[in-house]
């Protein structure tokens, strides 16, 4: 990632503003011993010979998962160091492929407010002067993307942004009905039934990167069509033609219909093999979930507790839509190939009783606020963040 310059002449109005994003890299994989090395990198602000402020960023993203918690990162200088901090102005906004706008976060001096889905959630990190950054706590799946922080003063303001990237994994869905009967809008609700989101091209690439395979081309979350192949064939594109990410491009989000690709991260619960001593159709094992005080899993939660939970089970299983699937973290005989994955056997009639069940168990303790605290735990924050003490931010940094 290159480094931003944001330049800023001696002739503008006395004050002036720089603010940027510290990209450190955060991680909730990251190790005790590459926490301790240090909280921050080092930013450096220079002056040239002509007066012009250069900022420079140290390169990195943040990244988290589902139901963890997060800090983006927003610092600013402002000369003469005496200005009023209640004439101040930090915004955060969300800002999608398409240049469309969300609202996040607002202060003007100890006024603040957070809207929509954000409220509750996102707290003023208050570090100390110059701390424009903000906490997400109870990250969802819909949080991800890429966010600006704008510091104002009078008539002198600046911008910087940071992108938030979520652990998780990316697979490929289509209904019942068959391939390529979905169009944008019912791709992205597919998915969201599935508890999972469209998927974005970056993380699309980095499956591919992973080994994702899939010949047949799905709609990603910024409205194009595209498919990974790791392994190039005749019947995918041309055998000849290089491995890669294949891109249709911008396709008619109402008219045209392919598969979906879906994201999903971390889960806030439990997906297992219901054991039972004979196999069930599929009303039975919805009703068998219920009574274990369960819920049938959706796709989304099988692929997030093969990848997460590492979930190993070598006996095919109905989910919540109606297919027939099972993970394999460790490939061997009769367990479907020799690579690790979740292995899809289609939608059968219904009325089979030739499988069993995957079932899914909230954690009622992390129900409040997803991240391991109780209620209690998450009003009291609340109420340090409202006495302008810094809270906790759960996320390791690397």
């Amino acid at each position: 990632m290159s480094c931003p310059f944001l330049q800023f002449s001696k002739e503008l109005q006395p004050l002036i503003f720089v603010a940027f994003i510290l990209t450190s890299a955060l991680s909730v994989l990251s190790s005790p011993a590459a926490i301790e090395k240090g909280r921050r990198k080092v930013v450096h602000v220079l002056e040239d010979d002509t007066g012009a402020v250069i900022v420079q960023t140290a390169p990195g993203k943040v990244v988290t998962h589902r139901g963890g918690s997060i800090t983006l990162p927003c610092r600013f200088h402002h000369e003469p160091e005496n200005v009023d901090p209640a004439r101040i102005r930090i915004k955060w906004t969300k800002v999608t492929d398409t240049l469309q706008f969300e609202d996040v976060f607002v202060a003007l001096g100890k006024q603040q407010r957070v809207f929509g889905s954000y409220r509750g959630r996102v707290f003023l990190e208050q570090a100390g002067p110059g701390d424009a950054s903000v906490i997400i706590q109870n990250v969802t799946l819909e949080d991800y993307g890429r966010y600006e922080c704008e510091v104002t003063n009078d008539m002198e303001d600046d911008t910087g942004f940071v992108n938030l990237d979520l652990e998780g994994v990316v697979f490929p869905y289509y209904p019942r009905e068959g391939r390529y009967k979905l169009n944008y809008y019912q791709a992205e609700d597919a998915c969201k039934k599935q508890d999972a989101i469209l998927a974005s091209h970056s993380q699309l690439h980095k499956a591919w990167l992973e080994g994702l395979d899939w010949c047949n081309a799905g709609w990603l979350e910024d409205g194009s069509v595209q498919y990974p192949i790791s392994h190039p064939r005749d019947e995918c594109g041309r055998k000849d033609a290089p491995a890669g990410v294949r891109n249709y491009g911008y396709r008619h989000k109402e008219d045209e219909r392919y598969d979906a690709f879906c994201f999903t991260s971390k889960l806030n619960g439990k997906v297992y093999f219901l054991k039972r001593f004979k196999k069930v159709n599929y009303a039975e094992a919805i009703k068998a979930c219920i009574r274990d005080g369960s819920v049938a899993a959706k796709v989304g939660q099988l692929y997030a507790a093969w990848k997460f939970q590492l979930l190993d089970r070598c006996e095919a299983g109905w989910l919540e839509d109606g297919s027939i699937r099972y993970p394999i973290v460790n490939p061997r005989s009769r367990c479907g190939g020799s690579q690790p994955g979740v292995r899809n056997l289609g939608f059968p009639d219904k009325k089979f009783r030739l499988y069993g069940v995957y079932c899914f168990r909230e954690n009622k303790d992390e129900a409040a606020g997803g991240t391991g605290k109780t209620k209690s735990t998450i009003e009291s924050l609340t109420r340090r963040k409202n006495s302008n003490s810094i809270p906790v931010n759960a996320t390791k940094v690397i």
